[in-house]
């Protein structure tokens, strides 16, 4: 496997090499100020791992790549606030360390603290969480900056309809500074997609509901492709193989330890790898309820449990017996044997069978806190802490805030266009139901006794065109999912979201109120005249995009599709007889002294009714 893997590897660094040249080509240089090449680096990391910045008196750029970033946590421990007076530690005291060029797996059965860990040393706890302890980035405390240290999450959320280089080449414009060439841009993005070897879906979509795109190994290769571009010294990832199947796991993992030899320090929590996968980490931190098990060479982790009294048979993964030996629900499936299988375990000779799980993790943590491998990870812990190196600091995005805006327009409005359900399909259906009100108010007249009839029949388009709107939320998760996932690694802000989305949603919103309002409006033949009309199309607008943005704020807080369209379908039952009048339901437009809105008279001057009364 091993050897397999590094063809494979060779092959993407010379295609990398292919892509330094063509940044050659563009006034990139391949020396670092003193005019040595970087020792560990690919030709391409090489060539693209600078700082924008020149030295203080000097003309020569700086390597990002010198100035490395080694990880360290000492007696770590993270405590949940569930209540009042009420606390759960979930790390308790875990010490270890991360270089340079290295592949760090966080191994354990769930609920053990792997992703509580991977958030701790990334600085994305929770709000209820305390971290004791201390955690040293090259020696110093440092908040983790955007662009140096660089976070995937387990969930791929990207845009469905962009294509891997469009998702890639929309994440360089929002993060590079303006003043680099745009054909530098342009390389770095070719440089990416070929050292993910992604190179053969680069023009497939992602995929939707309704686009077939990439496999999900390439959608995941595209989420680290993504914080790639900035050249990070520092990656985090949270089960990158979580849902892959064995071979896509292995090109992922395979993937990362590339990235890990090219000088990047490279940490991962992963579940359940495969024998393949486990050969490829350089490290190995084993935790069970918290508390560490094992941390060392991923390639002695065997030999320790041998040591122990828990030796992995010639024939099993040795990933499978790690979390055999410190997984607890193993008591609960030993429980509930019955008959031969029950007899078969108690005349077995393997040493877990003739104990608990938890006795054997008791067993497990003990003896690694006496071993030498808790020893030498501390004497490592304090040696790495000695070496004070630079923390340089890196923002995630730099990139104006025009540039951003513009960027985010132009992506959003190519999504709304290509997604046939974010507004496609409701403008379908808004012009087929607003036919059928036409047909049933069929010239309906100007004359006093037809008020009542051409006051519903607004009611019924404005209430359906408006509370159609919740048919977009769907769309709205999806898209506040990238915009979460882009902002937490500091992307852009939310500012430059918001009007970007504003922006591109806007010519969509007039297209379905001009065609759905042109159509009842004319089929009723509610008022001659242009202005009437163009009053009519504008309130009807004004209520769609009211509507739309209620439902966006929903989406940021509720990502659940049946809760978000149950509320938000709630909030316009309840709120609507507040701004609109329905006539229909009321016999006169007179308010009584018992109306329960207090607001209903304001809407008599400024809503609806005021609306009916031009139409007259």
């Amino acid at each position: 496997m091993r050897g397999g893997g590094g063809g494979g590897e060779d092959t993407r660094r010379t295609a990398a090499g292919q892509a330094m040249v063509e940044l050659q080509a563009n006034g990139a240089t391949a020396t670092s100020a003193s005019g040595a090449m970087v020792v560990g680096l690919s030709p391409l990391s090489e060539t693209l791992w600078r700082d924008s910045k020149a030295m203080p008196g000097a003309g020569a750029a700086v390597l990002i790549g010198e100035v490395s970033a080694r990880l360290t946590w000492k007696d770590l421990s993270v405590t949940v606030a569930l209540g009042p007076g009420k606390t759960q530690t979930v790390l308790d005291e875990l010490t270890g360390f991360a270089e340079p060029g290295s592949l760090t797996a966080l191994m354990g059965p769930s609920g053990s603290g792997k992703s509580t860990l991977l958030d701790a040393l990334a600085g994305r706890l929770a709000a209820n969480a305390f971290l004791s302890g201390s955690v040293l980035l090259n020696g110093r405390k440092a908040k983790l900056s955007f662009g140096a240290a660089a976070y995937v999450t387990q969930d791929d959320n990207l845009i469905g309809t962009l294509t891997v280089r469009e998702t890639i080449g929309y994440s360089a414009l929002l993060r590079l500074p303006d003043k680099m060439p745009r054909d530098d841009k342009r390389a770095l993005v070719e440089g990416t997609i070929v050292e993910m070897g992604l190179q053969d879906c680069a023009d497939t979509v992602i995929g939707n509901w309704h686009l077939r795109g990439v496999s999900g190994g390439e959608k995941r290769r595209v989420s680290i492709a993504l914080e790639l571009l900035m050249r990070p010294r520092l990656l985090f990832l949270d089960e990158p193989t979580s849902g892959l199947d064995s071979s896509s796991a292995f090109f992922v993992t395979q993937t990362l330890r590339g990235l890990a030899r090219d000088g990047r320090t490279v940490i991962a929590s992963i579940h359940q790898p495969s024998s393949e996968v486990f050969e490829l980490f350089d490290m190995l931190f084993l935790l069970s309820g918290g508390k560490n098990v094992y941390f060392g060479q991923a390639a002695q982790a065997c030999e320790f449990f041998a040591e122990v009294g828990f030796p992995c048979p010639p024939l099993r993964n040795p990933s499978d017996h790690f979390l055999r030996c410190v997984n607890s629900d193993f008591d609960k499936v030993k429980a509930t044997l019955k008959g031969s299988m029950k007899a078969r375990i108690e005349r077995s000779d393997d040493p877990l069978d003739k104990i608990t799980t938890s006795e054997a993790i008791r067993k497990l943590v003990s003896a690694y806190n006496r071993s030498q491998y808790y020893y030498a990870a501390r004497e490592k812990v304090n040696d790495i802490a000695r070496i004070k190196g630079t923390v340089m600091d890196s923002r995630g995005s730099q990139a104006s805030f025009l540039m951003q805006a513009c960027t985010l327009t132009r992506r959003s409005f190519i999504n709304m266009s290509r997604d046939f359900g974010y507004y496609w399909l409701r403008l379908l259906i808004y012009l087929l139901v607003t036919v059928c009100i036409g047909t049933i108010y069929l010239d309906v007249g100007t004359k006093y006794t037809s008020i009542l009839a051409r006051a519903a029949c607004a009611a019924f388009v404005f209430g359906f065109v408006t509370f159609m709107s919740i048919g977009g939320f769907p769309s709205f998760v999806e898209e506040m999912k990238v915009f979460q996932r882009e902002r937490l690694n500091g992307h852009y802000g939310v500012a430059a979201f918001v009007i970007a989305n504003t922006i591109s949603a806007l010519p969509f919103l007039v297209l379905i109120c001009f065609m759905s309002g042109t159509v009842c409006y004319f089929m009723v033949r509610l008022h001659p005249g242009f202005t009437h009309y163009i009053f009519f199309v504008l309130n009807l607008y004004a209520s769609v995009t009211v509507v739309e943005s209620l439902m966006m704020a929903i989406a940021s807080v509720i990502p659940n599709f049946l809760m978000g369209i149950i509320i938000g379908a709630g909030i316009q039952v309840h709120f609507g007889p507040i701004f609109i009048w329905y006539p229909i339901l009321l016999s006169t437009p007179v308010v009584s002294s018992d109306n329960k809105y207090p607001l209903l008279p304001v809407s008599q001057n400024y809503g609806l009714v005021e609306v009916a009364s031009k139409w007259r």
